[in-house]
């Protein structure tokens, strides 16, 4: 009772004010392990982020289980803003369907704040498989079945999905999963090792290592060429244009966040995204910037899981 009568007091005299969100660190909760595409979002667009709340962001990398194990934590934090969750196309539209058992609905347990980005995909290879086009890899894998092997950042992600989709319109192709557990960064970092033969990634996640040389570029998922690598097809030029598709990322809340803290949040986030070293940074990493209303941004992750989640029964896509 006193500590109402005091709350009641301060909110009544001029001069004297309640805390104010945010008045503590807030933690970012990304579900993958560092060096990875979501990873690589989150720690651009932090600085930013903190700088404009007046409070230090705290990236929280949560790996494991395709993403599971983040969203879950966020799932259950408190509803309170100091908790956001970068969650992705996988985390959030493709993981319900593969994982039947989840424990988490996205759609009803999170607040969609803003898409921030949108990340192109990209089939690459070792240096070692000696194919130069799409064509080729697929006549390789076909004259040595169950020879080769494709990375994965796990088994419910979008990149072990698009493989999925790729061996059945290309011919049932015989292969070998090779799951990685904490995202694209590992994963990828063991094709560019000789651990496998290749994969699906985000562009973002590989491009240091074909730029290197230690990963070969075949295709790009987008439905344009990226400006990076302007002499690269498209997957639908290369003759699979079910493989058209982008790896999405944004902000949520847990489900009960406050609205004005949303509403905080949102203008900050939209801020974020249009500053120019942010811009830049996530451009040079082969990011494109794209944001959304709250509602209008619930409404594409609905989309988005329903596309997903019948992409998942077609393909027949279960955990391993």
């Amino acid at each position: 009772m006193k500590k109402v009568l005091l709350l009641l007091l301060a909110l009544a005299i001029p001069g004297i004010s309640i805390a104010q969100y945010p008045n503590k660190p807030i933690r970012m909760i990304v579900p993958f392990a560092p060096g990875g595409a979501s990873d690589f979002v989150g720690r651009i667009i932090q600085p930013r982020m903190g700088e404009l709340l007046g409070q230090q962001i705290v990236v929280e990398n949560r790996p494991g289980a395709s993403g599971n194990i983040g969203l879950d934590a966020a799932a259950k934090s408190a509803p309170d803003g100091y908790t956001f969750f970068l969650g992705n196309v996988g985390t959030i539209a493709l993981n319900p369907a593969v994982f039947p058992k989840l424990g988490v609905t996205p759609t009803k347990d999170f607040i969609s704040i803003t898409q921030v980005v949108d990340v192109p995909g990209v089939l690459v290879i070792h240096p070692d498989v000696k194919a130069n086009t799409v064509k080729d890899l697929v006549a390789i894998a076909k004259a040595y079945p169950g020879k080769l092997n494709y990375a994965s950042p796990g088994s419910g992600s979008q990149n072990r999905l698009e493989m999925e989709v790729f061996r059945k319109v290309a011919g049932n192709l015989d292969m070998v999963h090779v799951p990685y557990k904490g995202g694209a960064g590992p994963a990828v970092a063991g094709l560019a090792g000789g651990e496998t033969h290749m994969m699906f990634v985000t562009a973002s996640s590989a491009m240091t290592f074909v730029k290197n040389g230690r990963v070969k570029l075949l295709a790009v998922t987008s439905s344009k060429r990226l400006a990076a690598f302007p002499d690269t097809p498209t997957m639908a030029e290369s003759g699979f244009p079910e493989l058209t598709s982008g790896s999405w990322q944004g902000v949520f809340v847990p489900t009960g966040t406050p609205k004005d803290v949303v509403d905080k949040l949102y203008s900050v986030l939209m801020e974020t995204m249009k500053t120019p070293e942010v811009v830049q940074r996530l451009g040079n990493g082969g990011v494109d910037v794209v944001t959304s209303a709250p509602g209008e941004f619930a409404k594409f992750v609905q989309s988005e899981t329903d596309r997903w989640g019948k992409a998942v029964k077609e393909a027949g896509a279960t955990p391993d």
